[in-house]
Order: C-alpha cells, then sequence, then structure tokens
C-alpha cells in the first residue's frame, strides 16, 4: 500500500462493519459491487476490504436508490464525474506544462 494514501483511502474495513455502518445488507454490498458502483480490494484470503471513503459512496448510492434512481444511472453519473475529473487533471498539466515552457523551467528527469 502506497505511504501517501490518506486514512480515508485505505482498504481495512471489513463487509460486516461496512453493513453495521451503512445499514446495507452485505447482499446488497456485494450486488452494487457487481453493478460496479464499488470497487473494494481483497484480502490474501480473499475477504473483502472497503475504505471509510467506499462506506460514504455506499450512503449516498443508498439514499439515491431510496429516491428511486436506478443503478445503471448511478453508474453514468459515476463515470461522468470520473471524466470531469481526469479533464480537470489533464488540463491542469497542460497548464502546467505551458507555464514552464513561457518561464524556461526544466523538468528534472
Amino acid at each position: 500500500m502506497e505511504q501517501d494514501t490518506s486514512y480515508k483511502e485505505r482498504k481495512v474495513i471489513t463487509i460486516g462493519v461496512v453493513s453495521e455502518l451503512t445499514g446495507l445488507s452485505e447482499r446488497q454490498i456485494r450486488y452494487y459491487e457487481e453493478r460496479k458502483l464499488i470497487f473494494p480490494e481483497r484480502s490474501h484470503r480473499g475477504n473483502r476490504k472497503y475504505s471509510f471513503a467506499d462506506v460514504e459512496q455506499l450512503i449516498d448510492i443508498a439514499n439515491k436508490r431510496e429516491e428511486g434512481v436506478q443503478t445503471f444511472e448511478i453508474r453514468q453519473e459515476m463515470l461522468k464525474e470520473k471524466r470531469k475529473e481526469e479533464d480537470k487533471k489533464i488540463r491542469k498539466e497542460l497548464m502546467r506544462g505551458q507555464i514552464n515552457a513561457r518561464f524556461g523551467v526544466q523538468k528534472d528527469s
């Protein structure tokens, strides 16, 4: 595991604890994984491990489902947000490159 991973992103919580924290059944949590809405890691024994960010994501999913939003729609929204974040990152890198080129800053090799 990377040293710079925040506590919120570390995958250390078991499915049972996630179920208690979210109020979702283990079956519901596994279903959301099948629908590619949540991505737990697996321990060396194959047990699912979740992060606090995953718990927040599951609560958000559950709230949307209560409002009648389908899992397909939730997935599409997640993909759209991911693309936005990737675009933002690319624009930031391009801007940094332009500034560096303008002011003659050399990138370390």
